[in-house]
């Protein structure tokens, strides 16, 4: 399984790159006209493109079931293949106060099996994983109380019974399943605004997927709970705790938001985490997991018809539940500048985040603009800039919406700084970069280059069964309905170097920045005395107003 927003090299990377690109052949020639059509080139005109999509949505069908489960299909003939996306619309920003990291948590136990499948004997494993359960709450009760022994003697058992419950569990069976059938691809993802789980299979599996994944959320089993939040700790520690960046964008998340769930890690705080139980997953579970917080969308070698057909049969047996409550937060407007520094064993890093509407927003396709103009690839202002002619960072990147886009969210920008220079010094030339397009308007062939990068990143998503059930369930949960995929490059095509402009000098203003600073050790200041020591000093993070990218950080 994969944690998004956890591992934040792994993150950075997904700001920085497109959709994967998986190429596959047409052979058939039974179908469809907008089946067999060929993919137009990314570099031809964009009204080439726009009636292609037009026909290539034709081939989608979809349907929702009495309990209010959507399913999204799009029929593909052109390899015997069909690419699964199960889309719970719930994140850590759903996750309640003191249970951070849950909704990951639930991911991961979600390989774990049902009733039937991973177990030997799932009526004797039962009694087992409510007696650990007693056992840990004992265990919590007796150390609060500070009663060593009983808590060690509450631990011998518990160990105890872990290990006879050990004796039930069939080890990833649900991933040999998969293989043994000739699927690829199982995993999961876990964000601040959802969970996806999603593999492939061939095409003549279809009921077999039907089959599993509906048990997986009709039946789960949350077993191996205890073990399982020993290996999220470890994740925890591997890329956050362990890790400077890590550690930096956690603080930097912090100070950016003061209200809204986007400032909490997805992985979640290790307090919350040791103490969470398996009623808490349970209870999290039966409020977000409801067959109308679902979509799934099912692409390839498929008959819609029959799609339905078995949907109904296995899907059909979901109880129908009311849709949980949304996040109702609204971060407040961000009025002065601010900062979050940290001193730890590492290369010095710059960040600089300013805040912006979510997905929704009829600017949104501008700031995808403004965020590839400055910082996607090589050809972009900052790596030219900064990397290239100044050479004051080693990368330069950043993206348009981070952590994530359904709610308001974030442009940031990051650099990892070249030596002999110093962070200020990569301030001062991305704010020079910034400036320039407040000042400037970005020429024509500029902002053609990147509207051809945009559309190339969708056709080559349009390739892929797997990017494509990605892309149609995140569109039809996020904006309301998938066909918005499609109208994205109009919105794209239709942006100005007006445009970029205008929403530039409106989003980057001083008051609307957060700047996060990650130094070596060796540039932590020395405190004068103990009586003038200042909150920041004692520990590695400060905060305040951001000072003058010219003047020595404090």
């Amino acid at each position: 399984m994969r944690e998004q927003n956890a591992m934040v090299s792994s993150r950075f990377s997904a700001i920085a790159t497109t959709l994967a690109l998986v190429l596959i052949g047409i052979t058939s020639l039974a179908q469809p006209v907008w089946a067999r059509e060929t993919l137009p080139s990314a570099q031809q005109p964009e009204q080439s493109i726009q009636p292609y999509l037009e026909r290539f949505s034709k081939g989608i069908t979809e349907f929702t079931l009495e309990n209010g489960l959507k399913f999204i299909v799009l029929e593909r003939h052109q390899s015997p293949t069909i690419a699964f996306h199960t889309y719970a619309d719930v994140g850590g920003v759903d996750e309640p106060d003191g249970q951070t990291g849950v909704a990951h948590y639930l991911e991961h136990l979600a390989f774990k099996g049902t009733e039937r499948i991973g177990t030997t004997d799932y009526t004797a494993e039962k009694p087992l994983l409510e007696k650990l359960d007693q056992l840990f709450d004992q265990i919590q009760v007796a150390k609060a109380k500070g009663e060593t022994e009983t808590a060690a003697q509450l631990q011998a058992e518990f160990n105890q019974v872990s290990e006879q419950a050990a004796g039930y569990v069939k080890q990833n069976e649900m991933g040999q399943l998969v293989n043994q059938f000739g699927g690829v691809g199982l995993n999961a993802t876990t964000s601040s605004d959802a969970t996806r789980y999603f593999y492939s299979l061939p095409s003549n599996k279809l009921e077999l997927w039907m089959s599993m994944e509906s048990e997986r959320f009709l039946q789960p089993v949350f077993r191996e709970f205890y073990k399982e939040k020993e290996v999220i700790l470890e994740e925890r520690r591997l890329r956050t705790d362990n890790s400077p960046i890590g550690q930096m964008i956690e603080a930097f998340l912090d100070t950016a938001f003061t209200t809204h769930p986007y400032r909490r890690p997805v992985i979640g705080y290790a307090k919350d985490l040791r103490t969470l139980t398996r009623q808490n997953v349970q209870d999290f579970y039966d409020t977000h997991y409801g067959p109308s917080n679902l979509t799934i969308a099912i692409v390839g070698d498929v008959k819609p018809k029959q799609v339905k057909r078995l949907a109904k049969a296995y899907f059909g047996q979901y109880t129908a539940k009311a849709k949980p409550p949304r996040v109702t937060t609204v971060e407040p407007k961000q009025t002065e500048p601010r900062s979050v520094t940290r001193y730890l064993d590492t290369q010095p890093w710059y960040l600089e985040g300013f805040h912006r509407p979510d997905i929704t927003d009829p600017d949104n396709a501008v700031y995808d603009m403004i965020g590839s103009l400055l910082s996607r690839g090589r050809t972009s202002r900052l790596y030219k800039s900064l990397v290239e002619t100044q050479q004051v960072a080693l990368s330069a990147q950043g993206g348009g919406s981070f952590p994530n886009d359904k709610y308001p969210n974030l442009m940031l920008f990051y650099a990892l700084t070249a030596p002999g220079h110093t962070v200020d010094d990569v301030g001062t030339a991305l704010e020079q970069e910034i400036n320039r397009l407040k000042t400037e308007q970005v020429t024509a062939a500029e902002l053609e280059r990147v509207k051809t990068q945009a559309r190339a990143g969708l056709l080559r998503s349009l390739r892929s069964n797997g990017g494509m059930a990605s892309l149609l369930t995140s569109y039809e949960v996020k904006t309301g309905s998938w066909q918005n995929l499609f109208a994205e490059l109009d919105k794209i095509a239709a942006v100005t170097t007006e445009d970029v402009q205008r929403v530039a000098q409106a989003t980057f203003t001083p008051e609307n920045r957060t700047v996060g600073r990650l130094l070596s050790t060796a540039q932590k200041p020395q405190a004068k005395s103990d009586e003038t020591q200042k909150e920041g000093d004692k520990g590695e993070t400060v905060q305040g107003e951001i000072p003058s990218p010219n003047q020595p950080t404090k």
